[in-house]
C-alpha cells in the first residue's frame, strides 16, 4: 500500500514538473499574447474579479458558461496573493495539472506488469511536447495543444472528455464499482455540458457511437447499454439546466453552425493545416500525432479487455469524428478541434505495460530521468514567473491615467479588455462598439448603467469611431500601442447595447 501511494506522488510530482516546464516554454514564447493579454482570454478572469467584488452579476456570456474554470480563478484569486497575470500563469499549470488527473484516470487501475502512472506522466509529456512546438500570437492558428492552458478555450471541458473517457474504461473493466462509477460519469457529464455545449460534440456523439459499437459487438453488452444511456441523459440533463441561465446567454452557439458552408470550412482548415506544416516544428507535431494514431489503430486490433479497446478506439475515433463533423457543420474556428490534440495521446494508456527491463535497470533509468524533469521543472519557475512579471509601461500608462482620472471611458472589445482587468474599478472602462453603443459580449452589463464617457481608449485593433455625437478632444494621451482621447468635461452618450 505505501508503496502504491509513493508510486502516485511521484507521478504527481513529475506532472507537476512537465506542467512547469510547459507553462514556461509557452509564456515565454509569442504564444503568451492568448495566455496573458487576448480579449477572449481574459473572461474567467474578469468574470471572476466581478464575483469576488460582490458586484451586482448580469453577465452576457457566450453559448460557454465557464464554470469551473471561474470556480477555481475566484478560489485562486481570493487566496493567492498574486496580480492578474500571475494567477494566470499559475492556472496554465493547474490545467495541465488536472489533465495529468484525467490522464491517471483512464490509464486504468495498476496491475502485475503495468505501469499507468509512468505512461500517464509520459502522456501529459507529450501534450507538453505538442504544446512546446506552437509559438504563434494568432488565437485562429492550428496550434491547439497549448489552449489547455489558457483559462478561456475549453481548458474544463478538456478535461471533463478525458475524465468521461477514463470512468468508462473503467465501468467496461469492473463490474464491482459500476454504481459509483456511473453517478460519476452522470456527474461529469451534467457539469461539463451545462458549462460547455461543446462536450456534446467532443464526448457525447463520439462516445455513444463507440458505446453502442460495444453494445452489439463487445461482450460486456448490457454494461456498454447502460453506460451509453447514462451518456446520453447525464449530457441532456446538463444542456436543460442551461434554460434558467438563459438571460446570461448572449449566444447560444446555434448561429455557429452553418452545413451549407461546409467546402468553405474545409478549404480554411486546410491552410491551417498547411500553415502550421510550413514550418520544423509543426512537420514535428504532426509526425507525433500521427504516430500516436497509428498506435492507436494497432493497439485496438491487439487490445484483448474490453476497456483497453474502448480507450484505444476513442484515441482515433474522437479526433476523426469531431473533425468531420467540424467541417460538416462549416465552422472556421481551430480551437473547435481541440480533440487531434489531447485525443491521440490517449493511445498511450490504452495497455499501459511497464517495460520488460531488468528491475535495477528500470529503477535506476526511473530516477535519471525523473531528477532531469524535476531540475528542468524547478528552473522554469524564475521563467514563469518572469513571464508573468513582464512589465507592460504602455498598459500602465493607460491604467494609472484611468485610475487617476476617476472619470468613465470607453474602448472597443479587442483594446479595453485588457486594461479593464488591470483597472482598480474596471466598471471605469466600458466596452462598446465603433458607433458607441454599449456591446455586451463577455461583459457585465451593469457596466451600461453609465449613460456617458468622457474619453476613449483606442489602439491599432480599434474600427473608425462613428460618434453618436460632434466632439473635439481637449487632449490625446499617447501611451505607446494605446492612445487616450480625452474629451474633457464633454461627455459622449452611450447607445443602446446589443450583443
Amino acid at each position: 500500500m505505501t508503496r502504491v501511494w509513493v508510486r502516485e506522488l511521484a507521478g504527481w510530482m513529475l506532472a507537476s514538473a512537465v506542467a512547469l516546464l510547459t507553462a514556461a516554454t509557452v509564456a515565454s514564447s509569442a504564444r503568451a499574447e492568448l495566455l496573458f493579454r487576448d480579449g477572449d482570454s481574459l473572461i474567467v478572469a474578469l468574470l471572476s474579479r466581478s464575483v469576488l467584488s460582490g458586484e451586482p452579476l448580469d453577465w452576457a456570456m457566450s453559448s460557454v458558461l465557464f464554470v469551473p474554470e471561474t470556480a477555481v480563478f475566484v478560489a485562486l484569486d481570493a487566496l493567492v496573493p498574486l496580480e492578474a497575470d500571475g494567477l494566470l500563469a499559475l492556472t496554465a499549470v493547474l490545467n495541465l495539472l488536472g489533465l495529468y488527473g484525467a490522464l491517471r484516470l483512464t490509464a486504468g487501475r495498476r496491475s502485475e506488469g503495468f505501469a499507468p502512472v509512468a505512461w500517464s506522466v509520459v502522456a501529459l509529456g507529450v501534450v507538453g511536447l505538442l504544446a512546446m512546438t506552437e509559438s504563434s500570437a494568432s488565437r485562429d492558428a492550428l496550434e491547439p495543444a497549448s489552449l489547455q492552458l489558457m483559462t478561456t478555450y475549453y481548458s474544463a471541458t478538456v478535461i471533463g472528455v478525458v475524465m468521461t473517457i477514463g470512468v468508462l474504461r473503467r465501468a467496461l473493466d469492473r463490474a464491482k464499482s459500476a454504481t459509483v462509477l456511473a453517478v460519476a460519469l452522470a456527474v461529469i457529464a451534467v457539469i461539463s455540458a451545462f458549462s460547455n455545449p461543446l462536450y456534446a460534440a467532443w464526448a457525447t456523439v463520439p462516445l455513444s457511437v463507440l458505446l453502442a459499437i460495444f453494445s452489439f459487438c463487445s461482450e460486456h453488452r448490457k454494461r456498454a447499454g447502460v453506460l451509453l444511456g447514462i451518456l446520453i441523459l447525464a449530457s441532456a440533463g446538463g444542456l436543460l439546466l442551461r434554460i434558467p441561465f438563459a438571460a446570461w446567454i448572449a449566444n447560444t452557439g446555434a448561429g455557429y453552425a452553418q452545413p451549407e458552408r461546409w467546402r468553405e470550412s474545409m478549404a480554411t482548415y486546410g491552410g491551417l493545416l498547411a500553415e502550421r506544416l510550413s514550418t520544423p516544428l509543426g512537420v514535428l507535431a504532426a509526425l507525433v500525432l500521427l504516430a500516436l494514431l497509428g498506435l492507436a489503430a494497432w493497439s485496438t486490433s491487439r487490445a484483448t479487455e474490453a476497456g483497453s479497446r474502448f480507450v484505444a478506439t476513442a484515441a482515433w475515433l474522437v479526433p476523426v469524428l469531431v473533425v468531420i463533423g467540424a467541417i460538416a457543420l462549416g465552422t472556421h474556428a481551430s480551437r473547435y478541434l481541440q480533440p487531434i490534440a489531447f485525443a491521440p495521446v490517449l493511445a498511450l494508456l490504452a495497455v499501459p505495460r511497464a517495460w520488460a527491463l531488468p528491475p535495477s535497470f528500470r529503477r535506476s533509468l526511473a530516477v535519471i530521468v525523473g531528477l532531469a524533469v524535476l531540475v528542468g521543472g524547478a528552473f522554469s519557475i524564475p521563467r514563469l514567473a518572469a513571464a508573468a512579471q513582464r512589465p507592460d509601461a504602455d498598459l500602465a500608462c493607460v491604467t494609472d491615467w484611468v485610475d487617476t482620472a476617476g472619470r468613465t471611458g470607453a474602448g472597443q472589445f479587442w483594446t479595453v479588455r485588457l486594461p479593464k482587468l488591470h483597472l482598480d474599478d474596471p466598471a471605469q472602462l466600458v466596452q462598446v462598439d465603433h458607433r458607441l453603443q454599449g456591446y455586451a459580449w463577455l461583459v457585465n452589463r451593469t457596466d451600461f448603467d453609465a449613460a456617458a464617457v468622457s474619453f476613449l481608449i483606442e489602439d491599432a485593433q480599434t474600427v473608425p469611431w462613428d460618434l453618436p455625437v460632434a466632439a473635439v478632444p481637449d487632449d490625446v494621451v499617447d501611451c505607446g500601442r494605446y492612445r487616450i482621447v480625452d474629451f474633457g468635461d464633454a461627455l459622449l452618450p452611450l447607445g443602446p447595447a446589443h450583443s
